[in-house]
């Protein structure tokens, strides 16, 4: 079934916004953590099982979120994933212990892994309905969400508002609102005969190339969650800047990662994905590693902002070639890239912290950037087979 240009336009527009809805609740979460801390009286280690609850939630729902989204379609499975990652969050901001805290944790990842793998899947449905790059202005608008909710929890907080009434603030307005986004996704049915090829032969098999892709999206998620947790750390206490000097090196290597997912499609479209990602690999690499071995405040914040807009285009490219790379069998994909990439986000800051109490936090995050390296040498793999299935992948991403 072809897809006309409006429709393509208007799927495009509600893909956005549920990336922004995952987005928006992740920043909200993020901003009340202390405020959920201080009410349950949680000591750090307490606070961690909270944190590694939503984690084990992503990874057991990845276990069915491909399946679920290749059986009923992605269209299906966003709005109902949407609608409960936006309400799931609202548990944890009342939680009455710890205990409840993890069981709330855990269903919220639950459920997040369900939305993410959907919207990520017909984000690349759109994205070949256009026959163009535009995978990564959709990871562009969950950086957005993540500033809208971050500034909506930082409001609530300074209204003196609880975490749970910021929660639901901000959950429910967006649950409602995905009931008419869904309206405008591509249709579910749009590819019947390659959705029965992939029911009768069963699932997806882990192949080296998805291990492969995962490893990669990992190393990127490794280097974002070091810059969430020691950017700061290693500004203030390596290179003794102020508090506030040192706040700037998460924000600035934020900012320089939305900005270049905002130009990853362009540069997708006029380089392909191989080259865009060899040279965002080396440009990360060179980022941070001048950032570490120069030892300037002013040097580092600058290498940080590169290693942000380095990172930026990789993962977005790496899903969108998962999800190209068997159509029939594109949020199984997608699953299974992101089952062993996400992990990043949670090994990656421990990973850090263990190595600096061994040697030092500059040695320590010298593993993002030879990750990064890493990264740039497996670009090759992410060259687009040629046309097969429901989609002529190649012509998604020309390769120059």
């Amino acid at each position: 079934m072809s897809t006309t240009p409006r429709q393509a336009a208007n799927a495009r527009r509600a893909v956005s916004y549920f990336f922004i809805v995952l987005g928006t609740v992740s920043g909200a979460w993020a901003a009340r953590i202390p405020a959920v801390k201080t009410d349950l009286g949680l000591s750090d280690g307490q606070l961690s099982y909270g944190l590694l609850a939503i984690a084990v939630g992503l990874v057991v729902g990845m276990r069915f979120a491909g399946r679920l989204t290749d059986h009923f379609g992605s269209a299906r499975v966003i709005v109902p994933a949407a609608i409960g990652t936006a309400l799931t969050i609202i548990p944890p901001g009342y939680a009455p212990t710890l205990p409840a805290l993890i069981a709330s944790l855990f269903l919220y990842g639950l459920v997040n892994a369900s939305l993410d793998v959907s919207m990520n899947a017909h984000g690349v449905e759109v994205e070949r309905a256009y026959g163009r790059p535009i995978m990564s202005s959709f990871h562009g608008m969950f950086s957005i969400g993540g500033l809208l909710g971050a500034g909506v929890g930082g409001l609530f907080a300074l209204l003196g508002l609880g975490a749970g009434a910021t929660l639901a603030a901000t959950g429910i307005p967006l649950a409602l609102v995905s009931l008419y986004a869904g309206r405008h996704l591509l249709p579910a049915d749009r590819h019947p005969s390659a959705r029965q090829k992939q029911e009768s032969a069963g699932p997806a098999r882990w192949t080296g190339w998805i291990v492969l892709m995962g490893v990669v999206a990992f190393a990127g998620l490794v280097g974002e969650g070091a810059a969430v947790d020691w950017t700061s750390v290693y500004l203030f206490e390596d290179l003794h800047a102020s508090e506030t000097v040192a706040a700037l090196g998460f924000a600035v290597f934020s900012v320089a990662m939305t900005v270049g997912r905002f130009a990853g499609d362009h540069l997708a479209l006029k380089h392909g994905p191989v080259r865009l990602v060899r040279v965002s690999g080396v440009i990360a690499a060179l980022g941070l590693g001048a950032a570490l071995l120069i030892g300037s405040v002013p040097v580092a914040i600058v290498g940080f902002a590169l290693f942000g807009l380095g990172l930026a285009t990789i993962v977005p490219q790496v899903f969108s070639a998962a999800g190209n790379h068997d159509p029939a069998r594109a949020g199984q994909a997608i699953a299974q890239v992101a089952t062993v990439g996400y992990t990043g986000l949670v090994a990656g800051p421990a990973i850090i912290g263990g190595v600096s109490e061994l040697t030092d936090l500059p040695t320590a995050l010298a593993i993002p950037a030879v990750l990064a390296a890493f990264m740039a040498a497996s670009a090759g793999a992410l060259r687009p087979r040629a046309p097969r299935g429901a989609g002529d992948t190649a012509a998604v991403h020309p390769e120059p």
